[in-house]
């Protein structure tokens, strides 16, 4: 009796799902490409205008989690330093902020 209960349990552990889900009607994968020109536009001003705010917010709060005032440093101290620094930052927040986008 114990040599056909392993049998039994890889038989419905492997093909009976299967089987069930063959006979399931499949729903179609969401297109999230753009079908025209204007569809292409409208996408890439929508992530334009994200990926600007979300590195405008991720200078701000790198801004606020240093000692100092970053802005008020490059702007009118002329620091190079700290503009220096300050890109880094944004173009470190742009990368992650294309990479999400991307998938």
């Amino acid at each position: 009796m114990k040599k056909l209960i392993l049998p039994a349990v890889v038989f419905f552990s492997t093909c009976v799902p299967s089987l069930i889900a063959a006979d399931l009607p499949s729903a179609p994968a969401p297109n999230w490409h753009a079908q025209t020109l204007l569809q292409a536009i409208g996408n890439v001003l929508i992530f334009a205008a994200i990926g600007i705010v979300a590195a405008i917010l991720g200078f701000k709060l790198f801004d606020k989690c240093t000692p100092g005032h970053l802005e008020k440093e490059i702007l009118e101290n002329r620091n190079a330093a700290a503009a220096i620094i300050a890109a880094a930052v944004i173009i470190g927040v742009s990368i992650i902020i294309a990479a999400a986008m991307v998938g």
